[in-house]
């Protein structure tokens, strides 16, 4: 008996952000921000909290009324939950497409300082976007840094280190602007994010409850914005 093993040989290719990946690039950047809403959901329907406040709400529900209270009122915070949750990621994905990540040319690649790199799949002849990450320069005083954006990642291509490699195209650059650090934001849904960057060499810095959403939206879904970063010079962080 005679077995034949066909092996599809996959490159991954980074590089700079063209026009032609622009619909490719929205898309992968809307679907990639709405996969947080479920961990998200989970996350904070599993605090000892909610844990707490759901059964609490059936009880109350039925004491005031009757069963269709006991249902009505846990349901109506689930609910509740569930629209925060949504709101956070969901917020971002309207503010950015009609700002920064509707002309991406003009806000990544306008100045040297700037870039936006993209990650090409391919399978044989067949070439796709799978990932993208950007760099925007960023000044305080006299102090020049880079902030790291939009790191997106297309479910299939993940665990293959392309995290690492953009991570690691981001901080090269960086370096080679003479940055003094890297900074970047992640929420605390995204904790596979943050075990990355860690690896890297970022350190955790800030954390807080301020995003796109209002306030209490954020403080409801129980996110934290984590911020962290990643210094390039050694003597400077320290003058």
């Amino acid at each position: 008996m005679i077995f034949l093993v066909v092996t599809f040989v996959m490159q991954l290719v980074i590089r700079r952000y063209r026009p032609a990946d622009k619909d490719t690039v929205l898309t992968l950047f809307s679907t990639g921000i709405l996969e947080h809403i479920r961990p998200c959901f989970y996350n904070a329907m599993t605090s000892p909290l909610y844990l707490t406040i759901t059964p609490t709400l059936c009880v109350v529900g039925y004491l005031l009324g009757s069963v269709f209270g006991a249902v009505l009122f846990p349901a109506a915070w689930v609910g509740l939950i569930y629209y925060c949750c949504h709101e956070v990621y969901a917020s971002v994905i309207r503010v950015r497409l009609r700002t920064d990540m509707q002309d991406i040319p003009g806000n990544f690649l306008s100045r040297p300082d700037d870039c936006f790199w993209v990650a090409e799949a391919e399978v044989g002849a067949r070439a796709q976007v799978v990932g993208m990450v950007a760099v925007v320069a960023k000044h305080s005083g006299t102090e020049k840094y880079g902030e790291m954006f939009r790191m997106i990642i297309s479910p299939q291509y993940r665990r293959m280190g392309l995290g690492f490699r953009l991570t690691q195209t981001a901080v090269d650059f960086c370096k080679e602007q003479g940055f003094s650090k890297v900074v970047l934001q992640t929420t605390s849904t995204q904790m596979a994010a943050v075990v990355l960057y860690s690896k890297v060499g970022f350190n955790r810095v800030h954390s807080n409850v301020k995003g796109l959403a209002a306030h209490w939206i954020i403080s409801l879904a129980r996110v934290t914005i984590i911020r962290m970063e990643k210094y390039l010079n050694v003597l400077k962080c320290h003058n």
